[in-house]
């Protein structure tokens, strides 16, 4: 049926040349002016105004030839230097006359021969149409020829290396830069794997006159996203003059609102059921470029059936633009991801990043990313690049502030009441390799626009995420940034650790500030209590810039571990118990300590010159240790001064055991032998207690257990056990170390014959890691008694001192009136 058709408009056609509607009888025009066959370089002039033709309707035909055997690889330049035939009426229609210009035929690659549309109208400057085949036809047409119709061209035939403008540099390495044609149309060309000088899109006849009637279809498509159309400044000409007359041809600005004729237009996908991006049209310098949000975009150049022979199209090269990276996340429509660790830990990767949007949106776009942690993690946000411009190439303009802008949440949600920071296109400063940390494990980022883009966003961001460890093995002390507080009414036993969070590094070597974090332990003054520390390891790193020596632990700056118990409201210093550096820790790890009253502070001093290069993002723990809280209400007062003689009584005589015995604030868990990481109430509940009975200088002491009661035989249910300072002291009793005497249910009988103990094994000369009370003599008592048995005990004391002998070898007994009252049996 195309080819009839064909033929029928060939015949039509021919018909038209020889037949003049409404003239009397045939008048052939002279052959130098119409209806001919036009050699190369020959100029060609509307037929003279003759009494014969004047006021008659006219049709005069052009065929172009070129040389015999010429390849196909020439194109004709007609260049219309008059030019006054019809008059465009409402910019639609020729009215009076017209121009067709016919590129190819049937034997050409394209041709537009089907529907070529028509030109009219009146040109002040020549113009020139540069076909797209070697085979053009022009032909005139009026309805009544008089003097103030006419036209002059001429013509002549290129190669196509010759036009530039339209075919670029070495045309031979790239054969389908202009796209790989559509069979059966005149201009829709497909374009794969698209880079940047490869993919010339050009209107038809481009850099001459674009034809009429034209629906032309463009595919773009690159190999990576994002896919952009570099038109940024190229001359842009679609029916950027549209005139009535030539007195009355103003110049259209390029528009993206107002082209009922002749427009681009260009949508967001692999065809026309893409987004429509923009429809453009108008005259002068394109503003900007455009990018696509994925591999494709499809354009579409559409022109009316009749219009003004002037306007001379667009050309644009076609690449990608280089903002796309593969994020680690799951993404909703365009531009909304969910983050979270889990995905960042399958991807292999420490860090992930997005970028800011690099590609168009619509006025009112509203981007977001969910970074979310799982639970005990916080996340970090910072920009290693980041630049704030005014906005380049709105779809609508806006006059306000923060036509742009992009705004961080402390939340899992767009929450105003946790906001960190906004930025803002007008007036906000970018803030490079800054972190924004969350305070939970979310994070939440929000870009906003008012008014579109063409291009991307005016906020040029290359953003980095991670997520940090911020679990704490007490409770965090608000206002600072890692010190943590264990309360023994909340829980009675537990590990702890320096921080998980190892971004305390890192602000600490922008700060210039040491890293200090302390870790106080709290129990009721009211009840007795006490606090077992044991530092189990030091994993402290060489200094990068000195070696100091561990000689000072306490004032040099070096990384340490300090220990101490505070004195009344003196919380930094008090009574020190220990400091372990890297160096001395070899030879003190474990080391135990046990406190005299109901606090104990640790703090973990890290140097800040060296913090993040040694630590940061390290993640095995600078220090290790556990806790327990002992020495509950029915223990009574842990320390005991020295008096001549005294009695311990088990419950304490002012706690009322049958209310308050199983009370769990006041009883603890045992962590002597399960040292686990689980909840108090999985492991068995047990009373403990610890006194140091102090003696006077140089006296024995007599010890007497009267009216003691454990809950079974067995020892582990209840016993009594002595440790003398060569035995361990306080700390031999913590750590269950072999007692001097132990009495439990097996042997309760020896409760009634302990041996008296010498000043010698009472006197504390071995504390290497104490630094205070060198000199002291005591004993040490530890009770262990599980719940909810009932024990019970009473021990009495006696301080012993040798009386002089007399120069005879008597004993002195004149001085007991004076020194004591009672006289020891024996020697």
């Amino acid at each position: 049926m195309a080819g009839v058709k064909f033929g029928v408009a060939c015949l039509f056609l021919l018909l038209v040349c020889s037949v003049r509607p409404g003239a009397s009888r045939k008048v052939e025009p002279k052959k130098d002016h119409c209806n001919k066959t036009v050699e190369i370089y020959e100029d060609v002039s509307s037929p003279e105004v003759t009494s014969i033709n004047e006021g008659k309707p006219m049709t005069c035909w052009y065929r172009f030839r070129l040389f015999r055997g010429t390849p196909r690889d020439w194109i004709m330049r007609i260049k219309f230097k008059k030019f006054k035939v019809g008059t465009l009426v409402n910019a639609t229609t020729c009215v009076g006359g017209y121009l067709q210009i016919v590129d190819g035929n049937t034997k050409t690659e394209v041709s537009n021969r089907r529907d070529p549309g028509v030109f009219c109208g009146e040109i002040e400057q020549p113009q020139t149409f540069i076909s797209e085949t070697s085979f053009v036809k022009v032909q005139f047409h009026t309805d009544n020829f008089t003097d103030q119709t006419y036209f002059t061209f001429d013509s002549r035939a290129e190669q196509q290396f010759e036009v530039y403008l339209r075919y670029g540099q070495h045309q031979e390495l790239y054969p389908n830069r202009r796209g790989q044609p559509v069979a059966n149309t005149y201009c829709e060309r497909v374009f794969r794997d698209c880079r940047l000088q490869t993919c010339y899109v050009q209107s038809p006849a481009y850099p001459g006159i674009y034809p009429r009637n034209l629906h032309c279809k463009y595919y773009l498509n690159t190999r990576l996203p994002f896919i952009k159309l570099y038109i940024e400044n190229e001359e842009f000409n679609i029916d950027g003059q549209r005139c009535e007359n030539i007195m009355t041809c103003p110049m259209r600005p390029i528009s993206a609102t107002d082209c009922p004729y002749d427009y681009l237009r260009i949508y967001d996908g692999k065809d026309e059921t893409g987004q429509i991006i923009g429809t453009f049209c108008g005259m002068g310098k394109f503003p900007y470029s455009i990018i696509g949000t994925s591999e494709d975009l499809f354009v579409e150049f559409v022109t009316s059936e009749a219009g003004p022979l002037l306007n001379t199209g667009f050309h644009f090269n076609v690449g990608n633009w280089p903002g796309h990276v593969e994020t680690a996340g799951v993404r909703n429509g365009t531009c909304n991801w969910i983050m979270t660790s889990e995905q960042l830990t399958q991807s292999g990767d420490s860090e992930g990043i997005f970028l800011s949007v690099a590609h168009w949106y619509p006025p009112h776009t509203s981007c977001t990313y969910l970074i979310k942690g799982k639970a005990g993690e916080v996340v970090r946000l910072y920009f290693p690049s980041f630049r704030i411009n005014r906005i380049e190439s709105p779809i609508r303009h806006f006059d306000g502030d923060c036509g742009e802008s992009l705004t961080i949440y402390d939340a899992s949600w767009p929450d105003d009441s946790k906001i960190i920071k906004t930025f803002c296109d007008t007036f906000s400063k970018a803030m490079e390799k800054h972190d924004f940390v969350s305070t939970t494990e979310s994070l939440f980022v929000r870009f906003e626009s008012k008014t579109g883009s063409y291009s991307g966003s005016s906020l040029y961001y290359w953003a980095h995420y991670d997520f940090f460890d911020d679990r704490k093995s007490g409770e965090a002390l608000p206002g600072t940034q890692c010190d943590e507080t264990f309360h023994s009414w909340k829980r009675s036993y537990g590990n702890l650790r320096s921080p998980r969070n190892t971004l305390v590094y890192k602000k600490s070597a922008s700060t210039g500030e040491d890293v200090s974090c302390t870790y106080r332990f709290i129990t009721d003054k009211r009840v007795f209590g006490r606090v077992i520390l044991t530092i189990t390891n030091i994993a402290f790193k060489d200094h990068p810039y000195t070696s100091l020596p561990c000689n000072e632990c306490w004032n040099e700056q070096i990384d340490r571990l300090q220990i101490w118990e505070p004195t009344n409201l003196n919380l930094t210093d008090g009574n020190r118990l220990g400091c372990l550096c890297k160096d001395n820790a070899k030879t003190l790890l474990p080391l135990t300590l046990v406190s005299k009253g109901d606090r104990m502070n640790v703090r973990l001093l890290v140097e800040h010159s060296h913090a993040a290069s040694n630590y940061f993002k390290h993640p095995a723990p600078l220090f290790e240790a556990r806790y327990q809280f002992i020495h509950g209400p029915a223990c009574g007062p842990a320390t005991i001064s020295a008096s001549n003689d005294g009695e311990l009584h088990f419950p304490h005589k002012d706690y009322y055991m049958q209310t308050h015995y199983a009370s769990p604030q006041y009883y603890y868990a045992d962590s002597t032998h399960h040292q686990s990481t689980s909840a108090p109430h999985e492991q068995e509940n047990v009373v403990r207690c610890i006194w140091e009975l102090k003696v006077h200088k140089d006296r024995d002491l007599w010890l007497h257990v009267d009216k003691i009661k454990f809950s079974s035989r067995s020892c582990e249910d209840g016993r009594l056990e002595f440790y003398l300072p060569h035995n361990g002291g306080a700390v031999g009793a913590a750590v269950g170390a072999e007692p001097w005497m132990r009495i439990c249910g097996e042997n309760v009988s020896q409760a009634k014959d302990i041996p008296i103990v010498t000043n010698a094994e009472l006197l504390n000369t071995d504390f290497e890691a104490v630094e205070d009370n060198l000199l002291s003599s005591s004993i040490f008592i530890h009770f262990y008694g599980r719940l909810p048995a009932r024990s019970a005990f009473k021990l009495a004391w006696t301080e012993l001192f040798h009386l002089p002998r007399n120069s005879d070898g008597s004993v002195a007994t004149q001085r007991l009136s004076a020194d004591c009252e009672f006289l020891c049996p024996g020697t």
